[in-house]
């Protein structure tokens, strides 16, 4: 599969996996703010969204959580990281 197809394929799951959404409000500290701000702005294929899920996705994997919509979500982002790594 050519890069261009698998990148749409990938780009089409992730929409999938985001269909259903709930509106999150929450604090940081200025730090995480401002690092993720930075990150955001330095990898073009992210956004503030993706930074989030995947964060919080990576957490409950990592904690146990069984979910099979929360382990695909970790597994897209851990075979498709930011190019900046």
């Amino acid at each position: 599969m050519d890069q261009p197809s698998q990148s749409n394929l990938i780009d089409k799951k992730f929409v999938e996996c985001y269909s259903n959404k709930v509106s999150l409000e929450t604090e940081l500290s200025e730090t995480l703010y401002n690092t993720m701000k930075d990150f955001v702005l330095s990898n073009p294929t992210w956004d503030q969204y993706k930074l989030i899920n995947s964060a919080l996705a990576t957490f409950l994997v990592q904690n146990g959580c069984k979910d099979n919509s929360v382990s695909e979500i970790y597994l897209n982002q851990l075979f498709t990281p930011s190019k900046s790594f």
